[in-house]
């Protein structure tokens, strides 16, 4: 798919991080960006920027996705290009023992539905929702109608300790790549996950800088924290070649994650 000013693109978690390089990217080469995000402070900022439109949505709301599509494509038309990156972490043991009382927990299953919820099914909500509006295009002269990349992370494949929900919620994403990419190639529509490594994102932003480098120095090589936007070039690649698939790239400079 040739990227130009015909073309307009969803991107969740479009307000920082990696949904943002994506949005600046895709924006360089004249694509109308829609960003989805909860942050209405940076999205309304960077949209401003890019000449683009924000819409608060959580992912998590069919209401809400509904919602923001039908501004999105208000403002830009319809999408082509969707990049899921709405995502949300947390690291909890699936059964532990207080310290100091050594009194047994449980995973809060509350904890483990709402990351299932916002990773996963939110991943799997807007890509359906994107996909039927894309259905309303014509095919392209290069063969593609649009193009889906979501976003998983290494620990979809080396989960570390306490990573259960998340794990669970990213290996989703991977194992729905395949899957989804069957069901929409009759349509010729794309769909390819990245997953990736540890890169310096809002989620790292409050780690010291120490523990910054120290994580940096884990990767095989270059020995440093990901920048966001080597996501979003990946992301270019996976949405303008055409050949590009149903498939899932770790994007982590060779790295595999140790338990802890």
């Amino acid at each position: 798919m040739k990227l130009d000013s015909s073309i307009s693109a969803v991107i969740t978690g479009g307000a920082s991080g990696l949904g943002a390089a994506t949005a600046r990217r895709l924006a360089s080469h004249g694509v109308k960006v829609a960003l989805f995000d909860l942050n209405e402070e940076l999205g309304e900022a960077l949209a401003k920027e890019l000449g683009g439109v924000f819409c608060k949505v959580n992912v998590t709301s069919s209401d809400e996705v509904d919602a923001a599509f039908a501004k999105a494509r208000a403002a830009n038309g319809q999408e082509r290009i969707l990049v899921n990156c709405a995502g949300v972490g947390g690291s909890v043991k699936t059964v532990s023992r207080d310290k100091e009382t050594r009194e047994i927990k449980e995973y809060p299953l509350e904890n483990f539905e709402r990351i299932i919820q916002v990773n996963l099914i939110g991943t799997f909500r807007c890509i359906t929702k994107s996909a039927a509006g894309m259905l309303t295009l014509d095919v392209l002269p290069d063969g593609d109608r649009g193009a889906i990349v979501n976003t998983a992370s290494v620990a979809a494949e080396d989960g570390q300790i306490g990573q259960a929900a998340y794990t669970a919620s990213k290996a989703g994403i991977v194992g729905l790549t395949l899957t989804v990419a069957r069901d929409l190639s009759s349509e010729a529509i794309r769909v390819n996950t990245i997953l990736p490594g540890i890169f310096d994102t809002p989620l790292l932003a409050r780690a010291p800088e120490a523990v910054k480098a120290a994580l940096g120095a884990q990767v095989p090589h270059p020995k440093r924290l990901g920048q966001p936007e080597e996501y979003a070039q990946l992301a270019e690649t996976m949405i303008t070649n055409g050949y590009f698939n149903g498939e899932d790239v770790r994007l982590d400079g060779a790295i595999r994650m140790a338990p802890r």
